[in-house]
């Protein structure tokens, strides 16, 4: 009883997932554009220790990519001149050098996959101006070229093997710019109905928006008189159902980032994309780019009195990123910067384990 109150369709806190599928990427067409996928990712997903108050995730990155995870919500701080990876002030034993290491080691043996990973400064009082130098020497150093830090939203094929960087700084670009993005985040839950209907109203924007933008759909909160699992027992069930209405259909959801996910809501989100893999959908995809810069920021939800910086555009897809000088926003002065086997071979095919 213990065990099945831990573990169901929706919702899953076991040290290991019932899940496995790694390379659901493989039989979806290269031309897809990602902001056309339907994408099961976490929130805040090293989040494993902190108590029942902080703690997001029960699966490690590695039991999280194999379960077909391809989003991760990296948050971290700069700290002795490394970048340690955090949830609110509590450290989580590992830092972007070993995730990013993590990752591209999956990668490598998983070359079909891409990697969605979002990674901003965790809960600064004032953000560290070093912080984004930091990061892209980071990227630099143990990317190696496998690492898409463009502005535009890829290709699958274009991404293919690689880590896909969606970042939220205020003075670089070394990826997809977060907040030109579709997001609903109502992470404050003061209410678990609300909550819901906030994540379904975003979740059916994404099914019928534009498929060259980019959504991603929060179905994680914390709240005052409420905390991570709480919500993902109230929301993923719903969700799991709302998906499940539609099974079967020609529908696009984005990325879907959640706190402790089942099974069987993996299983929803990743064979939606079959459509794609079985030539049910004709219509050439156009490959999109990120939704037009708001005249006064990087997006239309938050104003920012920076410049739009130089970046790195319309390169090799095998160039992703080069320690190339940029400029900063405010200034357009230089930076100064150092340079610095498939088990799952169907779509949708998860494997699920009985315990």
């Amino acid at each position: 009883m213990e065990a099945w109150c831990r573990r169901s369709a929706a919702f899953d806190c076991m040290p290991q997932p019932a899940a496995y599928c790694p390379d659901w990427m493989a039989g979806l067409p290269d031309a897809l554009p990602l902001s056309r996928l339907s994408i099961p990712g976490t929130h805040d997903s090293l989040s494993l220790f902190g108590g029942q108050r902080l703690r997001c995730q029960s699966w490690g990155l590695e039991a999280q990519l194999a379960a077909g995870i391809r989003f991760l919500d990296v948050r971290c701080k700069l700290a002795r001149g490394e970048l340690h990876i955090y949830h609110l002030c509590t450290f989580q034993r590992a830092s972007l050098r070993g995730v990013l290491r993590r990752t591209l080691r999956f990668l490598r043996a998983h070359p079909s996959e891409a990697v969605l990973m979002r990674i901003k400064e965790e809960l600064p009082i004032f953000p560290r101006p070093s912080f984004a130098a930091r990061l892209h020497r980071c990227l630099l150093e143990e990317g190696r070229g496998r690492v898409w830090c463009r502005e535009e939203v890829p290709t699958l094929g274009q991404v293919r093997g690689k880590i896909v960087v969606l970042e939220a700084l205020a003075r670089a670009v070394l990826g997809i710019p977060y907040e030109r993005l579709s997001i609903s985040d109502a992470w404050n839950v003061l209410s678990l109905e609300r909550k819901w209907a906030q994540a379904r109203r975003h979740l059916e924007r994404a099914a019928s928006g534009d498929p060259a933008i980019m959504h991603l759909t929060f179905c994680s909160g914390n709240g005052l008189f409420t905390c991570p699992e709480e919500v993902a027992r109230f929301v993923n069930p719903r969700c799991y159902q709302h998906l499940r209405r539609l099974r079967g259909q020609s529908v696009r959801w984005g990325v879907i980032i959640m706190d402790f996910p089942g099974a069987g809501l993996l299983r929803l989100i990743v064979e939606s994309n079959a459509p794609w893999a079985s030539g049910h959908i004709t219509a050439a995809p156009k490959t999109p780019t990120a939704s037009p810069r708001h005249p006064y920021g990087r997006g239309d939800r938050r104003c920012s009195q920076h410049s739009s910086a130089h970046c790195p555009r319309k390169r090799p897809s095998g160039q992703t990123l080069r320690p190339a000088p940029r400029l900063c926003r405010r200034t357009s002065a230089p930076v100064q910067q150092k340079r610095v086997s498939c088990s799952c071979q169907k779509l949708g095919s998860l494997r699920v384990t009985t315990v």
